[in-house]
């Protein structure tokens, strides 16, 4: 019972039962403390997994039951305490593949990815080996960070351990090497996957759209549907974003209206995001107006967005103000939409209208987040924001940058 409940998200419920079940005599194992830690981490309890933390050490499960150290480890990373979820997995007498899966999935849930990335060279040199898993987790941190050699590194890894025929490996590699910008890696190993799932024809769509090869997502859409694959709505969902980016916009309501007709599926706000962004970048804003207006949900800040950046590239005034009214009230702190709607007033002359909306960003917009580039050398990742003084070879790079555009000036 206190399974079920817990598999059912019901994490009070299975506390209770167990309350019921402590009165009644029994103690319960260390099967009845894991059931409780794992309801604490699909429910992000961390109060109740640190009493059942207290609990696995009064019944002498703590460093003695390998799936209850496992539990913790999780229920911590889960809860986003992972700096605690690592203190549990370093005090883990004894650890198998599972133990190291779930903390180097826990890193890249909280954010972590590079401290994943450094767990899997000492898994390697440990007794544990990875396994598919391990490898999917780390790429997908791989992906987070841009990382392209630890992605090659770890691909080399997979080949050499009979890995890269698992499937989960074969996704993860795909979006890993698109993050990292090598979009013809990426093709590689989706074709070296024998037998593609919905997951990996998308993460190729939309990689390829992503990178600006619309042409090719479209046409990797065909092959999947001449295959005889359904597509389902996260499918869509790339093959729409790519005919918005090459302007295809016959081509792109057509798939639209089959999705809804054909294959009887319900589009979300970003399929309508989409739709309004195909629309309005190329000049059709009223009919994107339209979409927009006749949503079977509220407008959320995505397909406002995408209305906006329309308005904003064709200079309508009018419907920019009624699109940024509304998205002033659904993100008031959202400096880009205040950009935006400055970018149309300034486009259109109405000099005033855009120091307007600057004033009201900057009272409004208190924190701002600096827009960034890096690049990967040797393994390490060099980040840079405007006016950075912070890297240690800044005045080498100040140096070369002025000799470059010294360079530039004479041509």
């Amino acid at each position: 019972m206190i399974s079920s409940h817990a598999s059912n998200g019901r994490v009070n419920d299975a506390y209770k039962m167990f309350g019921e079940m402590r009165l009644q005599g029994f103690s319960g194992d260390g099967f009845t403390v894991s059931t409780l830690l794992a309801s604490c981490s699909s429910s992000g309890s961390l109060s109740l997994g640190q009493q059942s933390h207290g609990l696995a050490v009064t019944m002498g499960l703590f460093r003695v039951d390998l799936v209850v150290d496992s539990s913790l480890v999780n229920m911590y990373a889960k809860c986003g305490a992972i700096h605690s979820a690592r203190k549990m997995f370093d005090e883990m007498p004894v650890r198998n593949v599972v133990s190291w899966n779930t903390i180097i999935v826990g890193y890249g849930h909280c954010g972590h990815g590079e401290e994943a990335v450094k767990l899997l060279p000492k898994m390697i040199r440990g007794i544990s080996k990875p396994d598919e898993l391990t490898v999917s987790a780390v790429l997908s941190s791989c992906a987070s960070l841009a990382a392209s050699k630890e992605s090659k590194q770890i691909h080399g890894f997979a080949l050499k351990n009979g890995l890269h025929a698992f499937i989960s490996v074969g996704n993860a590699l795909i979006i890993s090497y698109a993050k990292s910008g090598s979009i013809s890696d990426a093709y590689k190993c989706f074709c070296s996957v024998s037998e593609p799932n919905l997951i990996t024809w998308s993460s190729m769509i939309r990689s390829f759209a992503f990178h600006g090869f619309s042409a090719k997502a479209v046409n990797l859409f065909e092959k999947m549907l001449r295959g005889g694959r359904k597509p389902d709505s996260i499918v869509f969902l790339g093959v729409l974003s790519a005919c918005g980016h090459a302007g295809l916009v016959e081509t792109g309501l057509a798939y639209f209206e089959s999705m809804v007709k054909e294959y009887q599926i319900n589009p979300c706000p970003e399929h309508y995001a989409c739709i309004v962004d195909l629309l309005a970048r190329a000049g059709n804003v009223n009919g994107a107006y339209n979409v927009l207006s006749q949503m079977p949900f509220q407008a959320n800040a995505d397909v406002l967005g995408a209305f906006l950046g329309g308005c904003r590239v064709h200079g309508e005034a009018a419907m920019a103000e009624w699109a940024a009214a509304k998205l002033f009230r659904v993100e008031p702190g959202e400096p880009v939409n205040y950009k935006s709607l400055s970018g149309v007033y300034a486009s259109c002359r109405i000099w005033e209208g855009a120091a307007s909306v600057r004033r009201t960003m900057g009272e409004r917009c208190r924190k701002k987040v600096a827009g960034c580039c890096w690049v990967e050398i040797n393994g390490g990742l060099h980040t840079f924001v405007a006016n950075d003084e912070s890297h240690p070879e800044v005045l080498g790079i100040y140096s070369t940058l002025k000799r470059l555009m010294k360079t530039m000036e004479e041509f």
